[in-house]
């Protein structure tokens, strides 16, 4: 009865625990939640980025960069541009920048803690900015996808990638995304996020079995 007692609790704390690592990792326990997720969304992000034309010379901010491993995809395709991760997590900026040493060294890459509300960066700044697994943690959705498109270039583009949203083929996500807090939106909901914020030419694409999607729209001018 005890040994029961003892395992109720150690869930009780260590469930919400862990749930906020997969939210805002931190520099230690937090450096396990950042390698799985360089790990498990490098597939997701290849496929999302199939959908954007990234140039040689872009320049790019990936918002919620996590462990890093999608601003070094995004160098390797924009060799010779320059790529700039964000996040509001100590943890995952700390390991981003580990990851992408070798292109901090050459000035390629540039890490910076920030939140997506607060973007340090000057009006019409990056040609792409991109945001993959992170959307659903935003403070403010509206808002803070208006705070993107001041940094985009008049004909840049912002583009979401994730790997969960409402579907009918779907049920079982939306307990899950309760426990961590996170908003999730259906395909038409993406969209209209998008055109609400001000973005043009807003495309929808899905990946139904991978329970995958994309929504890419374009800074008019």
């Amino acid at each position: 009865m005890i040994r029961q007692v003892v395992a109720v609790l150690v869930l009780v704390v260590a469930v919400p625990y862990l749930m906020n690592q997969v939210r805002r990792p931190t520099r230690w326990v937090g450096r396990l939640a950042v390698w799985w997720m360089n790990w498990s969304h490098s597939e997701l992000t290849d496929w999302g980025l199939k959908h954007v034309p990234i140039e040689r010379n872009s320049s790019i901010l990936d918002v919620g960069c996590g462990g890093g491993r999608s601003v070094q995809k995004m160098a390797a395709i924009a060799t010779e541009g320059r790529v700039i991760g964000v996040d509001y997590s100590v943890g995952s900026a700390d390991a981003a920048r580990a990851k992408n040493a070798p292109l901090i060294r050459a000035g390629r890459v540039e890490i910076r803690q920030a939140p997506v509300s607060q973007l340090p960066f000057p009006d019409r700044t990056f040609d792409f900015v991109t945001a993959i697994e992170t959307h659903y943690y935003w403070p403010d959705l509206p808002g803070d996808l208006k705070e993107v498109l001041r940094v985009v270039k008049p004909g840049g583009m912002a583009i979401v990638i994730g790997e969960a949203y409402r579907s009918r083929n779907d049920r079982m996500q939306g307990p899950a995304m309760k426990l961590l807090r996170a908003a999730l939106l259906s395909a038409d909901e993406h969209r209209e996020w998008f055109v609400a914020a001000g973005f043009s030419e807003v495309q929808v694409f899905e990946e139904r079995s991978q329970g995958w999607i994309c929504v890419t729209g374009r800074r008019p001018g």
